[in-house]
């Protein structure tokens, strides 16, 4: 047992900051002599990443509670009113459906408010996309989303957003980390009861007026909304918000596009915090879609679209020869990227010096189909704060460049640009197009991809995520990390390494010939090979989450569809169990 864990325990239970009833949940575990939940609750300050703050939901340092949401918006408050002394700050509030969400949005508003800075908060719960629109449209200095995304039930947290609309990127997610780590007291923390803001003011409800705008400033970015006016009720969709903030914008969007064949999983429509209905409320996990399949198969329906609680995730299914299908991040990216690029060529308006923005995770077959239009490709770090960093960069340096597309793996897209983050709400109209153009040819998503893999060459990505939780789990991540940071062999299951990619150090091995060259991309702790094949494989922690994350990016165009599919799917299989095999004797 961590002594100093301990004495941290009773620090909490003797502070006159936290109340009691949060100072008896730790007192409890001191009375049971838990060590090793003490240990887990205190052993550090719960971390402020580059976006922000996510964990379990608890009390204790090490915790996701109303005391850590202050600190850091503490933290934020400090570095706007630095970085903008003289003006009149503002900061946009959003939530989604976790347990918590409302009440720590508004612990935000109260400190935001005690350190004279005006708070926009949503009457109502609304997406990522929403959060990132209001902030630009109030022109706010910053924005704090309070969600953890598509995590489990059991967690929460505080995602942070600079006056773009953007999450933090360099350096303010540095300036923002200095200033929570400062703090050591949670009686530094400046705070306003939140009925006293609302009367003076300084915390301002947002209404559906913002929301009308956001949907209207969407409506030049559909592909074909005359097919979707005349064709939409063909379609026949089932959505699920898997009781997260979706509802209500999704259902708008789709019905306004045309799109009115429109049913909805009523046993997850509803917002909670408990997700009663699945594990985890992650549309990438088919498990999370088992009762829009259900639904999809008892009306015979063309698709099946789910989002996560903050709406900015999206998972598709579909039937195949009675087969459930459940597309991949890449594989919808591919569809999209196509779709936009095919229709708006042949309309005539794709624009002048059109770009487009990926991971370096991402599928490389959505840059050789970019390329063909014409398309400017632009890669990022994971995340979408990295592509929408990139588009606020080339906004400023590069005005003449239009922006077409944003995606990463993880089931992120963006297909406009009135938001800086991945949208879930526009996504699925866009994907209802998709769905409803290839049906209009008789073709499901899986033969639309089909053809795409014809005309451009087959390829195919695989995720492979290890949970490793607690201290000994982030000692463990550290021990698989060093180990392909100096990795010895000059292979990998029989495939020869040309280079690796060391993004910590900021640059690349070339294995023929030992050469190194810089990488022009910020620090982060990531890996990449790339084989003398083409194809690719990145290893990344989280920065959120007690994983880590191996990518493999394989492609193959010699022969036959089905051979190539066979030899790739053999190869990844190879590799996967290489991995599993390597990492469980570290």
């Amino acid at each position: 047992m961590n002594k100093n864990a301990y004495d941290l325990a009773h620090l909490w239970v003797n502070s006159s900051i936290i109340s009691e009833e949060d100072k008896a949940e730790i007192q409890k575990l001191i009375d049971l002599k838990d060590d090793k939940e003490i240990e887990e609750r205190f052993y550090k300050q719960l971390e402020f990443g580059t976006g922000g703050l996510r964990s379990i939901l608890g009390m204790g340092l090490n915790r996701m509670n109303k005391y850590n949401v202050r600190k850091a918006t503490q933290a934020m408050a400090n570095v706007i009113k630095r970085t903008f002394p003289s003006e009149v700050n503002s900061v946009a509030i959003s939530y989604d459906s976790r347990n918590y969400s409302f009440e720590f949005a508004k612990e935000v508003c109260s400190v935001l408010s005690g350190n004279g800075i005006v708070s926009y908060i949503f009457e109502r719960m609304n997406p990522v996309a929403l959060l990132s629109f209001s902030v630009r449209h109030h022109n706010s200095k910053a924005g704090i989303m309070i969600t953890a995304s598509h995590n489990p039930p059991e967690y929460n947290g505080f995602k942070a957003f600079w006056s773009d609309g953007a999450q933090v990127t360099p350096p303010y997610d540095k300036y923002i980390i200095d200033e929570f780590n400062k703090i050591q007291d949670y009686s530094e923390i400046s705070f306003k009861d939140f009925n006293e803001g609302v009367t003076e003011k300084s915390i301002i409800w947002v209404g559906e007026a913002v929301e009308d705008v956001y949907f209207a400033s969407l409506e030049k970015w559909h592909v074909n909304p005359q097919l979707c006016q005349e064709f939409g009720p063909q379609l026949k969709i089932v959505y699920t918000p898997i009781h997260g903030t979706g509802l209500i914008p999704c259902k708008r969007i789709l019905e306004d596009l045309g799109f009115s064949n429109l049913h909805i999983v009523e046993e997850q429509s509803l917002p909670d915090g408990s997700f009663p209905t699945v594990k985890s409320p992650n549309p990438e996990n088919p498990e999370a879609l088992e009762l829009a399949v259900k639904k999809m198969k008892e009306i015979d329906a063309d698709i099946v679209m789910g989002s996560d609680p903050d709406t900015d995730r999206l998972g598709v299914a579909f039937r195949n020869d009675g087969e459930v299908i459940y597309l991949n991040g890449n594989q919808i990216g591919i569809l999209m990227i196509h779709y936009i690029l095919t229709n708006l060529k042949e309309q005539n308006r794709l624009p002048l010096n059109p770009y487009y923005v990926k991971t370096i995770v991402t599928s490389e077959l959505q840059t050789t189909i970019a390329q063909k239009f014409g398309v400017e490709v632009y890669n990022t770090l994971t995340g979408f704060k990295w592509i929408c960093g990139k588009m606020n960069e080339i906004e400023k340096t590069n005005p003449e460049k239009n922006f077409l597309f944003g995606t990463e793996e993880s089931f992120g897209y963006l297909n406009h640009n009135n938001v800086r983050d991945k949208d879930g709400v526009s996504s699925l109209a866009l994907m209802a197009e998709i769905a409803l153009w290839y049906k209009r040819q008789n073709l499901n998503l899986l033969q639309g991809l089909d053809k795409i893999y014809e005309e451009y060459g087959f390829s195919s990505e695989k995720l492979l995520t290890l949970d490793y939780l607690g201290k000994e789990g982030a000692e463990k991540i550290q021990r698989i990390m060093e180990y392909f940071r100096t990795f010895k062999s000059n292979e990998i299951c029989g495939d020869k390494i040309s280079k690796l990619s060391d993004y910590q150090q900021q640059k690349s091995i070339n294995f023929t010939n030992s050469k190194s060259e810089s990488l022009d991309l910020p620090k982060s702790n990531v890996l990449g090979f790339t084989f003398t094949s083409g194809d690719k494989l990145f290893l990344r922690p989280s920065g959120t989450e007690p994983k880590i994350k191996f990518y493999l990016l394989f492609q193959d165009k010699v022969g036959k569809l089905e051979e190539k599919k066979k030899r790739t799917n053999q190869k990844i299989d190879k590799f996967l169990a290489y991995l599993k095999d390597t990492v469980k004797e570290l």
